[in-house]
């Protein structure tokens, strides 16, 4: 347990991790934990093997950006102790992740690079003057004893820097040896090593060679590109890490005597009252108990529009209260909270394995055989029949080692990975699994849903558009006090108004309040004493209000098309995707509803089967579709399709089958993920072709003695560079898809 005790956001002699164990349902634990060690796609392949041969393990998960690993076992057959004492002797520390804790390990990461390399940098600089005076002084030949001193002055200034500097190396390579394994630091290691070792031996033997400043050279960039690789890390770190952060701020909790009580959000119990100030970011997910205000949901939406939030509303951790104070009564904190369960899915996607990151790591498993052969190939073949010396030939195969390391190669999908999760999360967009993107890509057809889906799934007032009316405000006065659909509709579409006095619900009827005037009443035609006689024939539902000495006032509900829900269907037939809508609705709306969209095939009346059904049928037809539904009836096809989007609002089980979860009310965060998708497959097969180009040019002229361990370790570093950029311009903000 020593791995444990004492790490980066672990208490010390925190030995027992059975807090950080999450126990599920289904019989199953897991441990998320984070292993600063991770550096290549070599690293991913030896922890994923070694632990998923471990007694009762089912998988274990490594994500390279994050250097965080995911375990999970069957309950009660592994322990996890053992599996982090495992990774320990493996060569890979772990300690439990907290979301608190990785700025801090990156940043000590970062720090103790940026040292090695000022360290390596300023070495090299005085190494190379003095190698500038040898150069000089050889061609107006400068005394043997000169060129002695100048060497060991190198010595004394390079020698110590090389073990300080190499020391983020060093050590990498002396934990893998000690698990009897190799990774990425070994030969790197061994090129550094070899280059001073040949130096001291030639200033030894006095003779004119020495190459201390290409070894510092080579710790310099080979630093340069660890240090960028380690900031990129950081600028790639997926947001759900800065939500998470979110999560960790206090709750304002109001005790039955009326006391305010500072609590840590996750200490929240279910029940309590919570105080949210005006501009304070919500602590937990729960329903306003009092006060009228507005909510910033873009955290977790991706939109910049306020939204009006009432008693009875349910608001989500994360969040900002951007109107005036109110008291919310919690339903979930903690783990329990939408916040940190949108931080479960993001990790999931970025740790979850697509066809490109297997192809990936295949090859890159290949390193070791192939790259140490490779390297003693062209050591032997220039000694022995090359006719070059040893100490010459030994040069050109560490070039070799280095040249050749697959670090592009294990960057390459995972780099892409991370930054389009993250760039969907900041447009409310959830990838649940990890090959969702691969197969959002390749799509061709597209099945739409209509309620809940292209609609709202709620009913709204309509004709009447102006939230002052008279008639609007009485009935909203008498619908404040009532959780019925109509009723909330009502508060949506009027101004804000204090709850009427004395109102009572007659259950299937309606809501009635006394008033000066006599009793008003709002419900049902019957319950309001509506005639029949120039009446309006209700074509969906509707509400009566009536008061005392005037006409009845009928206000009718639609559940209403959301508002780019035209724009998106445009878009899709403009992509050329074969667009079709599938509704489990009446013929009627459903026709309305696809006429107004420009959809020319639409199904009404169908069932879950019948989806299914059609889903088959378009397969058969070679056709690989995307369906986006949001309830029970949708589940199936939702789990059958190519590809599945829902809505955040959609049921539960429609969340659980989709591959991935959008938020807010615009249909443009689905368009905006399907562009990712798209941009994300074409930059990870152009980081493939920049891998196998690289190794293309450099393998062979470093095996013809053309590449000096110094230009190795330039291209090495330069490679892994190009590659991480490269994935960054998926980050980029894009415009409207629809534009």
């Amino acid at each position: 347990m020593s791995a444990v005790a004492g790490a980066p956001g672990v208490p010390a002699g925190a030995d027992d991790l059975s807090a950080f164990v999450e126990r599920d349902g289904d019989g199953t634990a897991s441990l998320n934990l984070l292993v600063n060690d991770v550096h290549c796609a070599q690293c991913i392949a030896t922890i994923e093997r070694t632990m998923r041969a471990e007694p009762g393990v089912l998988d274990a998960r490594v994500n390279l950006t994050t250097r965080r690993v995911r375990l999970r076992w069957r309950d009660g057959a592994a322990d996890a102790g053992s599996l982090v004492g495992r990774l320990d002797r493996l060569g890979y520390p772990a300690v439990p992740y907290r979301p608190a804790a990785l700025p801090g390990a990156s940043r000590q990461d970062a720090g103790t690079l940026l040292r090695a390399l000022a360290v390596a940098g300023f070495a090299a600089g005085n190494v190379m003057l003095l190698s500038v005076a040898v150069w000089a002084g050889n061609s107006s030949g400068m005394a043997d004893s000169t060129r002695a001193l100048m060497h060991w002055l190198s010595a004394l200034i390079a020698l110590p820097a090389i073990a300080y500097a190499g020391l983020p190396f060093f050590r990498s390579a002396a934990r893998a040896l000690a698990a009897r394994r190799i990774n990425m630091d070994l030969p790197i290691s061994v090129a550094v090593c070899v280059t001073a070792a040949i130096s001291l031996a030639e200033l030894i033997a006095e003779r004119p060679d020495v190459y201390f400043d290409a070894a510092l050279m080579l710790l310099f960039f080979l630093l340069i590109g660890r240090y960028l690789d380690q900031r990129t890390r950081g600028a790639m770190l997926s947001t759900a890490e800065n939500l998470a952060a979110l999560a960790a701020q206090p709750a304002t909790v109001l005790r039955p005597d009326g006391v305010r009580e500072m609590v840590p959000a996750h200490a929240v119990r279910l029940g309590s009252r919570i105080l949210v100030a005006a501009g304070e970011r919500i602590p937990v997910d729960g329903d306003i108990l009092s006060g009228r205000t507005t909510i910033d949901r873009s955290l977790l939406t991706g939109e910049a529009a306020l939204e009006p939030a009432m008693p009875g509303d349910r608001v989500y951790a994360g969040t900002v209260n951007t109107g005036d104070p109110v008291t919310l009564t919690a339903t979930a904190a903690g783990d329990g909270t939408v916040l940190t369960e949108i931080v479960r899915l993001v990790e999931a996607a970025e740790q979850g394995r697509s066809a490109y990151v297997r192809l990936a790591d295949r090859a890159a498993q290949l390193y070791a055989p192939v790259v140490h052969g490779l390297a003693l190939l062209a050591f032997a073949g220039w000694w022995g029949f090359g006719g070059l010396p040893p100490r010459e030939a030994l040069l050109i195969g560490v070039a070799v080692l280095i040249i050749t390391c697959p670090c592009a190669l294990g960057l390459a999908v995972p780099a892409v990975q991370v930054v389009a999760c993250s760039r969907l999360l900041k447009h409310g967009v959830l990838v649940k699994v990890g090959d969702a993107l691969e197969r959002l890509a390749a799509i061709d057809s597209v099945l739409l849903d209509k309620t809940g889906t292209l609609t709202f799934g709620r009913p709204d007032i309509v004709g009447r558009d102006t939230p002052a009316d008279e008639d609007l405000r009485v009935a909203a006065s008498l619908a404040g006090a009532s959780r019925h659909p109509l009723c909330r509709a009502v508060l949506r579409a009027a101004a804000p108004v204090p709850v009427h006095d004395g109102v009572r619900e007659e259950p299937a009827m309606g809501l009635s309040a006394g008033s000066p005037e006599g009793e008003i009443r709002l419900g049902n035609r019957d319950w309001c004493a509506v005639s029949g006689d120039g009446a309006a024939t209700p074509g969906g539902p509707e509400l009566w209000l009536r008061r005392p000495g005037r006409d009845p006032v009928q206000f009718r509900f639609a559940d209403r098309l959301r508002p780019d829900a035209p724009a998106f269907a445009a878009w899709l037939k403009k992509q050329g995707f074969g667009v079709e809508l599938l509704s489990g609705d009446r013929a009627p709306a459903v026709r309305s509803a696809a006429e107004e969209l420009g959809i020319e095939t639409w199904h009404a009346a169908a069932r879950p089967a019948d989806k299914l059904a059609r889903l088959g049928r378009l397969r058969q037809a070679g056709r690989r579709t995307l369906m986006i539904g949001d309830g029970l009836n949708d589940a199936p096809s939702l789990a059958g399709a190519e590809a599945s989007i829902s809505p955040a609002q959609g049921a539960d089980l429609a969340q659980t089958a989709a591959d991935v979860v959008f938020q807010g009310d615009r249909l443009e965060s689905i368009a905006v993920a399907i562009q990712t998708a798209r941009r994300a497959k074409r930059l990870v097969l152009q980081n493939f072709g920049l891998a196998a180009a690289y190794n293309a040019i450099a393998v062979p002229l470093a095996v013809a003695g053309q590449v000096t361990p110094l230009i190795a370790a330039v291209a090495m570093s330069a490679s892994s560079i190009a590659v991480t950029v490269n994935a960054l311009r998926l980050g980029r903000a894009a415009g409207n898809p629809f534009a």
